[in-house]
């Protein structure tokens, strides 16, 4: 039976490529944070809590890619990589790295106004650390992983001197958090400059950043804390650290595979909720078409994970509202590959791998990333590219508006006499659209209907005059709402809004007969 580790720590690579940093960067941190916390007395449920932790360190990093690529030019994941491992608390340091990094690849006029976005908005880093740990904290409760683990991800960018964003201090820091932000930055430094300078960073920052006994542990244990960041049967020595291995279930597979589609979904706000939507559309079109139900419960799953890819392009190229350009074109190409790669590495996902991969394949070969055709793109596959096809033109995007109903089963026909979709796919994921029962209304935490147009609204990326135009009232009433918002839901950013919309399915879009 599969173990929930396996499962993670291939899902971890997609949260890698989400934070621009190499893959297996999370595996590495998890391990030799693994090894801290036992060096440091940490044991039975509490170690636990820090492996799964400390592997799911970047699982927050959707949260902000929208407001990261407006700074930085289009790319989120420059932003990341710039200030990765650096101590905010060190100003002159902080500049020095953005004036010398960021923006690199961009213009010179945008990279200037990449620049000086970064040292002028002094908030910024504040929104980025409560948006990345309010949504990792989030992630980690849907996959049922203990509290602890959300303590430690929300405690993220906290500090030992008590100048991090909640302002605890020492042993007030949860001790996993503390553990992960030692083996955080000395996976970081290693991999950037080398041992020796990683371990004077640790030990510069020991008593400010870092807790200074843990900083002694890894200076004392030097050479084991660098043997577990070799490269060398790194996935090896990560199954074999987990403490006391928990097996999965299906409903735990299936749960799982919906909170990593939410968390790829999240990247991009015009396409939160696009995941649910597909696999709901697989689920009824694979009826439709009298799919057994170890192929539906497949194609459920694969709907699920099908965009996972998306975390590895830029959002600039995503929210590019013109004609794309080769390269970013060529990116786009590549999502699903990359999320076809990263099912690959776990035995119970590696079923699903060729279905993803495929999902943007077309019978007349003119799809991606292997332009494929006929008999080559699977059954299953052929049903997701319709159920993706569907639900892509329910919602608007940046270089078009979304199609009403109507125009979207046109489209979606004329694709499928032209030979591009199969044709019974359509037929399939159509019917199963017009057999759907009546959605009841949804307002969690008394919302109101106004009010969750409003959240919908701004989780999708829309200003407040944008949102004033669409709903005809004014810029004053939408501010009025959103207060209003913000106080029932907890929330105090749009990225904290737009995942309590994700997470109770405000943004799913209605059937044809709702």
């Amino acid at each position: 039976m599969a173990r929930l580790s396996e499962l993670l720590g291939a899902l971890s690579l997609a949260t890698d490529l989400a934070a621009g940093v190499p893959l297996e960067t999370s595996l590495r941190t998890c391990v030799v944070s693994t090894w801290l916390a036992s060096r440091a007395g940490i044991t039975g449920e509490a170690l636990r809590a820090v492996y799964y932790g400390t592997l799911l360190r970047h699982v927050g990093c959707t949260a902000w890619s929208h407001e990261a690529a407006e700074i930085a030019a289009g790319d989120d994941h420059d932003l990341l990589r710039t200030f990765e491992g650096t101590d905010h608390v060190d100003r002159r340091g902080t500049a020095a790295r953005a004036v010398k990094h960021l923006a690199r690849g961009a213009s010179p006029f945008a990279r200037v106004a990449a620049v000086t976005k970064a040292l002028t908005r002094p908030a910024a880093g504040v929104e980025l650390a409560a948006a990345q740990c309010g949504q990792a904290r989030a992630l980690a409760a849907d996959l049922g992983l203990d509290p602890a683990v959300g303590a430690i991800l929300e405690q993220i960018y906290e500090r030992w001197d008590g100048l991090g964003p909640r302002g605890l201090a020492g042993v007030d820091v949860h001790a996993g958090a503390r553990v992960l932000h030692v083996g955080q930055l000395l996976e970081i430094h290693t991999r950037r400059a080398g041992a020796e300078a990683a371990l004077a960073t640790l030990v510069a920052r020991q008593g400010g950043q870092l807790d200074p006994s843990l900083v002694a542990a890894v200076v004392d244990g030097r050479t084991e804390a660098l043997a577990a960041l070799r490269g060398e049967d790194l996935w090896e020595r990560f199954l074999a650290c987990e403490p006391t291995p928990l097996l999965l279930s299906s409903e735990r597979i299936e749960s799982t595979a919906q909170t990593f589609g939410r968390y790829a979904d999240l990247k991009i706000p015009d396409r939160i909720g696009h995941s649910a939507r597909v696999s709901e559309l697989v689920a009824r079109g694979g009826r439709a078409l009298g799919l057994t139900p170890t192929e539906i419960e497949r194609v459920v799953l694969a709907g699920h994970l099908h965009d996972l890819g998306v975390v590895a392009i830029p959002n600039g190229v995503w929210e590019h509202r013109g004609a794309l350009g080769v390269g970013a074109w060529e990116a786009v190409r590549l999502h699903a590959y990359h999320g076809e790669r990263v099912l690959t590495r776990c035995a119970v996902l590696a079923e699903l791998a060729p279905i993803v991969g495929a999902h943007h394949e077309r019978l007349d070969g003119t799809g991606y990333h292997r332009g494929t055709s006929g008999p080559a793109v699977g059954r299953l596959a052929r049903l997701l590219a319709a159920a993706d096809v569907r639900a892509a033109l329910e919602r608007a995007r940046p270089h078009r508006p979304a199609f009403g109903f109507e125009e979207a089963v046109r489209t979606m026909r004329e694709l499928a006499r032209g030979g591009t979709l199969c044709a019974a796919s359509v037929e399939a994921v159509l019917a199963g659209s017009e057999a759907s029962p009546q959605r009841p209304p949804r307002h969690p935490t008394g919302l109101t209907a106004r009010e969750i147009e409003v959240i919908a609204a701004l989780a999708r990326g829309a200003t407040n005059k944008e949102i004033a135009v669409a709903l005809a009232i004014s810029p004053r009433t939408v501010q009025h709402h959103l207060e209003h918002v913000y106080a029932k839901i907890g929330a105090t950013t749009r990225a904290a809004a737009a995942l309590f919309a994700a997470r109770n399915d405000l943004l799913v879009e209605p059937s044809a007969d709702d």
